[in-house]
């Protein structure tokens, strides 16, 4: 068994967190819209949303038998609501092209829209068991430290699944929970900035922590401010659309008193653009409602 694998099976079975996707009877639908909605978007955040979504439309048909527009409302402030759009599209595949099961195998997800290669392997692996590596930022994390000694991973690469792989145990079982752990580990104690290194099961093995911390440049990209930004403006674009649906929205009565007009407007031709509303005869409404 590789060296992390153990302490990490050990650590991640008295320190998981419950979470509705790890509890017996998850299904794969369940696992793919958590995993959608996981997608840059807060843990907390997610599991509300989720559970209203699955009461709501249970399986993939569900979803699909009902308009795009109304995935998009249901998002609700979830945020990069082109995940709902995609969502919907993936939910309408899987219900025409593999009989409304979410499919097993990684290339077949990888078909679905919206789906990349780490959400396919994270369905084939926590809902189907099957052996793959899974890695997801905090996952980087914690193998650049442990693995590589350095506090922040480079941009991410295929390299990231080989050095992932070579840390799976070959039981298929021990292989889900040891990808599982790594990620909670980078979740909850091997953190961006202040990591619990007194906490981690990975201590003692720690390159990074043998080196002395050395420092690294963050990559990371800083995020633009919100306030202000076409983001916000497409938000509350977004917002006045849900809640006028199922009816449209006269396109001069859309935030007509928003600071910036010029912005506003952007902000709708960007959502017409990206599939997220449509407009017609001066009235804008989310995708897939009949006019009225």
């Amino acid at each position: 068994m590789p060296q992390i694998a153990a302490p990490l099976l050990a650590w991640y079975r008295d320190n998981a967190r419950d979470l509705p996707w790890r509890r017996a009877g998850f299904d794969a639908w369940g696992t793919l819209v958590s995993e959608f909605m996981l997608q840059q978007t807060p843990v907390a955040r997610v599991i509300p949303h989720l559970k209203a979504w699955l009461t709501r439309w249970p399986t993939p048909a569900d979803l699909a038998a009902d308009p795009p527009g109304e995935a998009v409302t249901q998002w609700a402030n979830l945020g990069y609501p082109r995940r709902a759009l995609w969502l919907h599209r993936a939910a309408v595949e899987i219900r025409d092209r593999h009989a409304n099961v979410v499919p097993r195998d990684v290339e077949s997800l990888l078909a679905l829209t919206g789906i990349g290669d780490y959400t396919a392997r994270a369905v084939a692996v926590f809902a189907y068991g099957d052996r793959h590596p899974v890695v997801d930022t905090n996952t980087r994390r914690v193998l650049a430290r442990v693995v590589d000694g350095v506090a922040q991973p480079g941009p991410p690469g295929r390299a990231d699944l080989a050095t992932m792989e070579a840390q799976l145990p070959a039981d298929v079982a021990a292989a889900a929970v040891v990808n599982a752990a790594a990620m909670e580990l980078g979740a909850i104690v091997c953190t961006a900035r202040s990591p619990k290194c007194e906490a981690c099961p990975l201590a003692d093995l720690c390159a990074w922590r043998a080196a002395g911390y050395p420092a690294s440049e963050d990559r990371r990209r800083r995020q633009a401010t919100y306030e202000g930004s076409d983001r916000q403006a497409r938000g509350a674009v977004l917002k006045a659309l849900r809640d006028a649906a199922p009816s449209p929205v006269v396109l001069a009565e859309v935030l007509p008193s928003w600071p910036d007009p010029v912005q506003r407007d952007r902000a709708i031709d960007s959502l017409i653009s990206d599939g997220l509303a449509e407009a017609s005869a001066g009235l804008l409404r989310l995708p897939g409602h009949a006019a009225s």
